[in-house]
């Protein structure tokens, strides 16, 4: 195993992470079989955003008398409340649930103390200025935390996290479909038989992103990874191809300030599967030439995230709920993660009014109203 340090926060952290989502599926044994699997292989990093008391107890018998082998990414923010999880900014409610992850934990401190889920300006506002940060710093003078880190999907937040001062490390979904456009903007050539193999398509603001942070010494852990396993089948990639799961992870630990990528393991074969990248050959690594030989209708009628529906009358982020809606599609029932993110949003699905001038700006000709009626079903 690999390690390289988290920003400037002295940390030295697995190339491959742990990312615990998936562990709320499975008894006491099976989460010790997942995280002993880990352990044997060098991982070191593990995020818990998850509330859910099973799971937390669990993950804390799993590390019980090796807690100081782990780095840990501990959320602030996110509760349970009347058997589910809940985002929350009370902090009555905020502060009895990082105490409760301690406890279950079976620690005295959080070594990453994650502000957790912001993907709005309002918000990050409103946390960066009010009792929710004042808690944060308390914590971290207090060796509740050691350091201070934020999750979110959104660059332009990263970026507010980035230039503050105080955020040290970043949560954030890298992967191609989320990161890249096509290698030019001009709507005339976005089908090019080829796309730009040294990967000009990627999103400005994301390089920017992620040139900001190596900059201010603030690291990212990455989540998403996969996409959702989306990427894995050419029928669901929006690339019209397979990528493989090295290949991901190449791609990811490639980007600026990238120090680690949290992979959600359902067992410890899917352990193996992630560290053979630590093993694998350049030629294996190689998603540039996949993505390069994608096939030029590959993007049609699939939403990639590019933003270019934008501006919506009714301020709804279309991108971001038809990614929520794609990982929902996913997965046999909608995780409770994915519905909390989608309630979050300040507009969604159902405020759409359906009148399709999203669709006249689509590059990939996408039905973004039968999207939105989808996604107002599948999340009420």
């Amino acid at each position: 195993m690999r390690y390289r340090e988290l920003g400037n926060t002295g940390l030295m952290v697995s190339e491959i992470g742990l990312g615990g989502e998936w562990l709320e599926r499975h008894n006491t044994e099976e989460v010790k079989a997942v995280i002993d699997r880990c352990a044997e292989f060098g991982i070191n990093i593990l995020d818990c955003w998850m509330s859910e008391p099973n799971v937390r107890s669990n993950i804390g018998l799993a590390i019980e008398g090796r807690r100081e082998q782990w780095i840990i990414q501990g959320h602030i923010g996110s509760t349970w409340q009347n058997g589910q999880y809940v985002r929350s900014r009370e902090m009555e409610q905020v502060k009895a649930a990082f105490e409760d992850q301690l406890t279950r934990f079976k620690t005295d401190y959080i070594d990453l103390g994650m502000i957790h889920y912001v993907d709005e300006a309002a918000d990050f506002e409103a946390i960066m200025y009010g009792p929710f940060i004042e808690y944060v710093r308390e914590l971290k003078a207090a060796g509740k935390i050691r350091h201070i880190g934020i999750s979110t999907h959104n660059p332009a937040i990263a970026k507010l996290a980035a230039e503050s001062g105080e955020i040290e490390m970043i949560l954030f979904s890298v992967n191609p479909a989320f990161d890249m456009l096509p290698a030019s903007e001009n709507i005339e050539t976005l089908f090019a038989e080829r796309y730009d193999e040294n990967l000009g398509g990627i999103d400005p603001e994301r390089t920017e992103l992620y040139k900001l942070c190596e900059q201010n010494g603030v690291g990212i852990t990455v989540m998403k990874g996969y996409m959702g396993g989306r990427l894995f089948k050419a029928e669901d990639s929006p690339f019209g191809v397979a990528m493989t799961p090295v290949q991901c992870l190449h791609y990811a630990l490639t980007r600026p300030a990238v120090a680690s990528v949290m992979v959600g393991f359902n067992s410890p074969e899917h352990v193996d599967t992630a560290v053979a990248y630590e093993t694998a050959s350049d030629d294996a690594k190689d998603y540039a030439s996949v993505l390069a030989n994608a096939p030029h209708h590959a993007y049609t009628g699939q939403c990639t995230y590019c933003g270019h529906c934008a501006p919506c009358p009714v301020e709804i982020d279309i991108a971001m709920v038809n990614k929520l809606l794609d990982l929902a599609k996913m997965q046999e029932e909608t995780p409770a993660s994915l519905r909390e993110h989608y309630n979050a949003l300040s507009a969604n699905a159902a405020d759409c009014i359906g009148c399709a001038s999203c669709e006249g700006r689509c590059p990939f000709h996408v039905n973004v109203v039968e999207r939105m009626q989808e996604a107002a079903e599948i999340f009420a």
